[in-house]
Order: structure tokens, then sequence, then C-alpha cells
């Protein structure tokens, strides 16, 4: 059942991403007329034509055509998520233009431009592709493409934004449309990057003699689940118990110490799970 905390954290996470792939659109993407592909790139390709249009706009008028299609196709949750960061972007990428515009670039190093705003926007959009949410546009495509035929979320982007960059060669300069092109490929990888470090946590297995009172710790202090496994000692021939659990990175912090003050003679062995669902993760039907 999703608590009213939990929904305020997504949409806490959500506002935060727009923020971040505002500011990497508004200084460095858009004043070096790099169209990294979605529905931002198409709007600074039309821009460019028809430039009493802001960008902002633009983007807001392209994204209700694939409103219909999310909500379809993806549910309703993801559906008003995507709306909420769709009209948060376009209502950023507006505010900045007005608040700062921008005469000339922060730089005209537009390989640096190009890495810092990729850099930037793939980390916001992960986070908030990781809400089960979108910016909209060809990220709406994209999450189809994951959702239907399991792509990674950044492969699929690559994919849809081609065409895109493409035009934004035609525009822009093949040169420039090449770093566009350059910036898609690294935004996907990034995006991918940046929810997997999302999603990473620790899975441990622990033996030890006092595997009862470690047990009980995971369970009441950090309120994670265990599940006990009998095992036999291939030197001391002695069963014993082998404590299984997931947790997460800050946790496994908490029980290393505690570990380390009831019995110092414990074995511990750990490793990423880079994705976890169900009770205390990530919901199994959230995508």
């Amino acid at each position: 059942m999703i608590t009213m905390k939990k929904v305020m954290k997504s949409y806490v996470i959500i506002t935060l991403g727009i923020i971040v792939v505002a500011i990497a659109m508004h200084f460095f993407l858009i004043p070096n007329d790099i169209a990294a592909g979605g529905v931002s790139g198409l709007a600074m390709i039309v821009n460019s034509y028809f430039s009493f249009l802001d960008i902002g706009l633009l983007m807001l008028i392209m994204n209700i055509i694939l409103f219909i299609i999310a909500f379809i196709l993806l549910g309703s949750s993801f559906g008003i998520k995507t709306i909420y960061a769709s009209l948060g972007m376009s209502g950023a990428i507006w505010a900045l233009e007005h608040i700062y515009p921008m005469q000339v670039p922060l730089t005209k190093d537009v390989l640096l431009a190009a890495f810092i705003g990729t850099m930037l926007s793939g980390l916001g959009m992960g986070m908030i592709f990781n809400e089960n949410a979108s910016t909209g546009g060809t990220d709406i495509i994209a999450k189809i493409m994951n959702r239907y035929i399991h792509m990674d979320i950044g492969k699929s982007l690559l994919a849809s934004d081609f065409i895109i960059t493409i035009m934004a060669s035609y525009t822009f300069g093949v040169e420039k449309g090449l770093y566009a092109l350059i910036v898609v490929i690294l935004n996907g990888f990034i995006i991918d990057y940046s929810i997997e470090g999302f999603n990473i946590a620790m899975q441990v297995f622990i033996m030890s003699s006092k595997y009862d009172i470690i047990a009980e710790y995971i369970m009441n202090e950090l309120e994670r689940g265990v599940t006990l496994f009998s095992g036999e000692g291939g030197f001391t021939n002695k069963e014993m118990k082998i404590i299984y659990s997931v947790i997460s990175r800050k946790e496994f912090i908490k029980i290393r110490d505690y570990i380390k003050e009831v019995d110092p003679k414990a074995f511990i062995s750990v490793s990423n799970a880079h994705e976890v669902l169900g009770e205390g993760f990530k919901r199994i039907d959230a995508e």
C-alpha cells in the first residue's frame, strides 16, 4: 500500500530531477545549439526557424500529443507523474529563460558544454525515470519500449532520439549534429547507470555462532527481513545457521559495526544487488 509519505517523497525526487535537467538545458545545451534529442531537441530546432516561439511553450504543446498514449499503455500513475514532470520541465525552462536569459553561452567550448550538460541531464532524467515517471516526449516512447520489449531506458531513448539528432545536423550543421549524437549516446548510458545506482542494495550472508541476536537486530533495529539457511562447516563439520538479508548500503555499515561488537569472529559475504523488488524496496508492480 502506497502511503502519502512515499508519494510526497517520489514527487520531491521528481522535482529535483526536473531542476537538474532544466539547468543542464538552459545553461549548457540550449545556448550551444546542442539538440540532444527528445521534444526539447525538437523544440530547439523549431525555435531556430520561429524564434518568437519560446522553447518551453513548444515543449508543452508537443508533449500533449503523447500524454494520452502514456495513460493508455503505461497506466494512470505513470501518466500523472509524467504530466507533472513535463509541465514542471517546461515551466522551469520558461522561468530560467525569463529570469536568467542567456545572451552568450557560459562556455564557447561546445565539447565541454556537451559533457557537463549531458552529465547533469542524464542524472536528472535518471532520478525521474527511477520514480516511474518521465519528462514526456520521446521519454514516453522509451518507457514504452522498456515496458514491452524490456530494453534499458537509456538505450530505448537513444533509439527514439536518433531521428531528431539527424534533423539537428541539418538545422545546426553537421558538427553540432555530431555533438548532439555524442550527447544522446552518452545521455543514454548515464541514465542507465544512474537508475542502476539508485537501486543498488547489498545482499549479505552472515555466518556466526550468535546468529540469533544478529538476526533479531536486523529485524527489529533495521526493520529488514532475514532468511536462515542450515549449513555445515567443511573444516569443522559443525552445523551452523547462515543469515541472508538484503539491506541498503547505509544499513550495511550499521550491521557490520554491530557484528564487530557481538561476534568479531563472524564471517560476512557481501555483494551488490542491482535491483530489488518487493517489501521494503521498490514495488514489483511499479514497472
